[in-house]
């Protein structure tokens, strides 16, 4: 018998990402200190990441659970949909679409639409459309109709230094909170650079991790930040507030 989903909190911003770990690579400093602001936050994993070359799906779903600890995040979950085989499929949608009801995010983060994992930018497509589906009342979902009212897009690793990003969050406070919940994927991130042939991106990950958050931290002028991308225009209430680095 199928284990009955327990009803989940309501959140403020939530990260939709591919792969347990994803989240605290690209956005982890951003969720921190969203909670510290006194709102509630996240994560929506949609694999298991049991295709990985390391670990295996219990063991990360330990690691996904002691990060979350750690981030001091509020609502974590799994849908299990197949990992590397992700695919713009109705139904997939659909499942995410049921989630994004039930939590109720204002804020959701996605991947960046291009990567080079495949799970990654499927995941950025996904997770959109399924933000559209969500707040359509006639839509066969549960749940009254809810759609985010913002979507921003995670850069630190998929984008990279190709584009500049529309935003910059200042994370220096909290990038040692942010390093140990990274360093609690011990399956993914030991052992050698290459296994079998395989390249494994994640191996020594600590140190460009911690290169990438000074550069886009230093744009803004601060020690580490973390980037995002957002579609369309952001409101600014008040141009005498505006941070950033001064001229």
């Amino acid at each position: 018998m199928a284990k009955k989903r327990q009803s989940a909190p309501r959140v403020d911003v939530l990260a939709i990402m591919a792969h347990p770990d994803d989240a605290e690579l690209t956005c982890g400093g951003t969720l921190i200190r969203s909670i510290k602001q006194g709102h509630k936050a996240g994560i929506l994993d949609l694999t298991r990441g049991e295709m990985g070359t390391r670990g295996t799906p219990e063991i990360r779903a330990k690691e996904a659970a002691a990060a979350a600890k750690v981030l001091g995040i509020h609502h974590r979950e799994n849908l299990g949909l197949p990992d590397s085989r992700l695919e713009l499929r109705l139904d997939y949608k659909m499942k995410i679409a049921g989630r994004i009801r039930a939590l109720r995010p204002r804020v959701v983060i996605l991947p960046y639409w291009e990567a080079r994992h495949p799970d990654h930018y499927t995941t950025s497509r996904l997770g959109y459309e399924a933000c559209y589906l969500a707040g359509l009342a006639k839509m066969d979902l549960k749940g009254k109709p809810h759609r985010p009212h913002k979507v921003i897009h995670a850069t630190l690793f998929d984008a990279g230094f190709r584009f500049a990003p529309s935003f910059v969050v200042d994370i220096t406070p909290y990038i040692k909170q942010r390093m140990k919940a990274v360093n609690c994927y011990g399956s993914q991130l030991k052992g050698p650079k290459r296994q079998r042939g395989v390249y494994i991106p994640l191996t020594g990950v600590e140190k460009e991790m911690a290169a990438r958050c000074a550069f886009f931290g230093q744009l803004i002028g601060v020690a580490y930040g973390e980037p995002f991308v957002v579609r369309d225009p952001l409101e600014v209430k008040e141009l005498a507030s505006l941070g950033g680095r001064p001229l």
